[in-house]
């Protein structure tokens, strides 16, 4: 065993027993939280705007803090943006974290050289816990690499600005820095093409033991080594072990991804974003995230049903339910207060409090009253696939179609199939009961013949690469929205594959 792997295991002893303490007691350390943050913001612009100094209770902050999303607090951000000090958190942050939003155009969010921790620690322990909970220290004597964006920062007012993905990559200990892989160099690349290119150089005969990125990005880089190669992972990368993947549901990707590998690898599923680091999977046969309670964040529940209420319900940690779906709403010691990240989450366990990720509460279909949400499309394609083991796909997204003339209105699954449905019509039966039996609604629509039965468009290989593209999205942290509301991604991602089919 190398000296890395054997210090890692009593590092990760010594991390376990101090995380017993806030699991053991999570109500105590979120009401730590919330005091100290709203001690601390009190003499900031927002902390005098919404009398923090009165505020002494949990009731004292709902009266006097509303829920907000980015566009609610883009006063603030603006102040921030321009260099202005002690705005929504004291002093300047340390970084901004440059993100694309789906309804906002470009976000800018605070990082605080409090909050810097929370991120690099949340990701740290995650694997971690890997270790104590395996006993797997090995993969830290090969390399690691981290599918991520550039590391190449600009200056917003005075304060370091960059992606999320690249801030992090300053922040990789000594101790990994010498097996990160790809180099600095690789990593600042902007075109998403010729980096991977680039990496594959880099990485291909090396000794690869840990890979991390988003699932379909991490796919791409495959594909392309078992093109050049032409044999599977297992044999370009023998000592591969772990698979550390955040950012989209991985259930759609695992059965390609593992017949890409070609053997069983673990995975550790993380829930990073540019407002926080949220959560880790701490248990290889639990699904479950645990929440981390103890890390500068104060978090609040919103039941989904009633978020777009005037005053929806507010609850705490020690208020929230099983496998119920709550918008995620934060209170952080970066600056952000009452911010609704836009992700919805779902408890799976209150001992310790662990949840999936179940969506996205603007990302939805209810054109017809059905609200049907992302974790209900991603489950019915899982349990379809299941009984389809020869399919695979590259990735999907689901839109309506308002009928305008004859035939009633319908669903249509857009997907990019590595292995399409011997057959189609079968898959859509299957794929649209799947959905009637995850949603009620739904499932009256259908059977009141009010919609027909959903219709699946198989796209071409390469269709949602070229939509990416052609958005300046391709690779890094960038992700497909699992389905939308309207038709406005559906029509342009059909006008990219029809460019595609036939180039």
């Amino acid at each position: 065993m190398g000296v890395k792997a054997w210090l890692s295991k009593v590092f990760a002893a010594y991390v376990h027993k101090q995380d017993q303490k806030w699991i053991e007691c999570p109500v105590e350390a979120q009401q730590a939280i919330f005091e100290t943050i709203i001690r601390k913001a009190q003499n900031t612009a927002f902390g005098k705007d919404h009398q923090f100094s009165e505020i002494h209770s949990y009731d004292d902050f709902k009266k006097a803090v509303p829920v907000r999303d980015y566009e609610g607090l883009s006063d603030y951000f603006n102040r921030v943006k321009k260099g202005e000090e002690d705005v929504l958190w004291p002093g300047k942050p340390l970084y901004l974290a440059k993100t694309s939003g789906t309804t906002s155009g470009t976000k800018y969010i605070p990082i605080s050289r409090d909050s810097i921790s929370n991120h690099i620690n949340g990701a740290r322990n995650a694997l971690l816990a890997y270790i104590h909970e395996t006993g797997n220290a090995r993969f830290l004597n090969g390399k690691l690499i981290f599918l991520s964006g550039s590391p190449t920062l600009e200056e917003v007012g005075g304060i370091k600005t960059g992606r999320l993905s690249g801030i992090s990559n300053h922040h990789v200990p000594g101790y990994l820095r010498t097996s990160q892989l790809p180099s600095y160099e690789t990593n600042c690349i902007e075109d998403w093409e010729t980096k991977l290119d680039e990496i594959i150089e880099e990485t291909v005969d090396q000794d690869m033991t840990l890979i991390s990125g988003i699932p379909p990005w991490v796919q791409m880089y495959f594909d392309k080594l078992m093109q050049q190669r032409g044999k599977p992972i297992k044999d370009i990368f023998p000592n591969f072990s772990l698979f550390v993947y955040g950012g989209v549901n991985f259930e759609p990707y695992r059965a390609k991804m593992f017949e890409s590998i070609g053997k069983k690898v673990d995975s550790i599923e993380t829930f990073p974003a540019s407002e926080g680091f949220f959560a880790y999977q701490n248990e290889q046969n639990d699904k479950g995230l645990l929440l981390l309670l103890n890390a500068g964040i104060f978090y609040e529940f919103i039941p989904v049903e009633e978020f777009f209420d005037e005053n929806p319900t507010r609850l705490t940690i020690g208020e929230v339910e099983l496998n119920k779906n709550y918008a995620l709403v934060i209170s952080s010691n970066a600056g952000l207060w009452g911010y609704s990240i836009g992700d919805t989450v779902k408890f799976t366990s209150l001992s310790p409090f662990k949840i999936i990720v179940s969506g996205r509460i603007k990302h939805f279909i209810s054109a017809f009253g059905e609200h049907v949400i992302g974790e209900e499309v991603e489950k019915a394609m899982q349990y379809t696939m299941n009984r389809f083991r020869n399919v695979e796909l590259v990735e999907f997204t689901v839109a309506p179609y308002v009928s305008q003339g004859e035939g009633k209105s319908y669903h249509e699954w857009l997907v990019e199939f590595s292995k399409p449905p011997k057959d189609m019509q079968q898959f859509e039966q299957e794929l649209n009961a799947q959905l009637q039996k995850l949603n009620t609604y739904y499932d009256d629509l259908i059977e009141g013949n009010i919609l027909s039965g959903l219709r699946v468009r198989a796209l071409p290989i390469g269709a949602f690469q070229n939509y990416m593209k052609s958005k300046g999205k391709l690779g890094g942290q960038n992700k497909v929205p699992r389905l939308s509301n309207d038709r406005s991604l559906a029509d342009e991602l059909i006008k990219i594959a029809n460019i595609t089919r036939n180039a």
